[in-house]
């Protein structure tokens, strides 16, 4: 890889982990954009953005858990089913250009139904635990599919549903995070058995801004404003992934 490619590629993951673990997640949807504009090769990109995903949400899981908005509760009936399918999916690797398109159309639409829930006010109510069973299965099986972890599914459809407040669904999405892209990436290493040879450069740039951004998110930023992060980051995301 080029020097210049390289640098490009740390700045680039730098900031995603500061934007993304703001609101819980840990940026794979956003290294995968620009991992894709950098003509990276699509069999290095799932392994790679997975990695960086396990780094970053362990550090998002740890700030949020110490400010005091986790909840295992809600935690558990999304990740149970959800970490064997994201191991699954992980094993499966979807041709370079349907997977962008898919990833991007989902991200987009799920900003643009966001941007309008969250002008609602909801109830915050518990789950149904079926329904959390089975949602946490499908999210797994696509976070190990696309390696994107599942957060930019799940705090969406926390907040859609009232089953948590903002602050409340980053840290229980950081958490899943993290257990779905070991899982996924247990499982793409499975079938590949290998890891790209400049990771090491991109998880020092990615621990930095999930430092930053973690903390940032967890004790500084408001509710409201973490609801606006996350419908911009998504947007970000999307269109990156159709249009690069």
């Amino acid at each position: 890889m080029a020097l210049e490619v390289l640098w490009l590629l740390v700045i680039g993951v730098f900031a995603i982990a500061v934007l993304y673990s703001a609101v819980g997640h840990a940026g794979a949807s956003g290294y995968i954009a620009v991992m894709s504009l950098l003509s990276i090769a699509p069999d290095v990109i799932k392994p790679t953005a997975l990695s960086l995903n396990i780094l970053v949400a362990s550090i998002a899981t740890w700030q949020f858990f110490k400010a005091g908005h986790f909840s295992w509760a809600l935690f558990w009936p999304f990740a149970l089913l959800a970490v064997p399918f994201a191991f699954v999916g992980g094993h499966f690797n979807l041709p370079a250009h349907l997977f962008k398109v898919i990833l991007g159309v989902v991200l987009i639409y799920t900003a643009i139904r966001f941007v309008f829930q969250s002008k609602q006010s909801l109830q915050v109510h518990e789950p149904p635990r079926s329904l959390a069973l089975a949602s946490g299965a499908g999210i797994g099986f696509l976070s190990g599919l696309t390696g994107t972890g599942g957060g930019i599914f799940l705090t969406p459809l926390l907040l859609f549903m009232g089953w948590a407040d903002a602050k409340k669904a980053a840290a229980v999405s950081a958490l899943f995070v993290l257990v779905n892209s070991i899982s996924g990436l247990a499982g793409n290493f499975s079938a590949t058995k290998s890891l790209p040879p400049f990771i090491i450069s991109l998880l020092i740039a990615a621990a930095l801004g999930g430092c930053i951004g973690s903390y940032t998110g967890s004790l500084l930023i408001q509710s409201a404003a973490i609801k606006k992060l996350l419908a911009i980051v998504l947007l970000i995301a999307g269109f990156k992934l159709i249009f690069t």
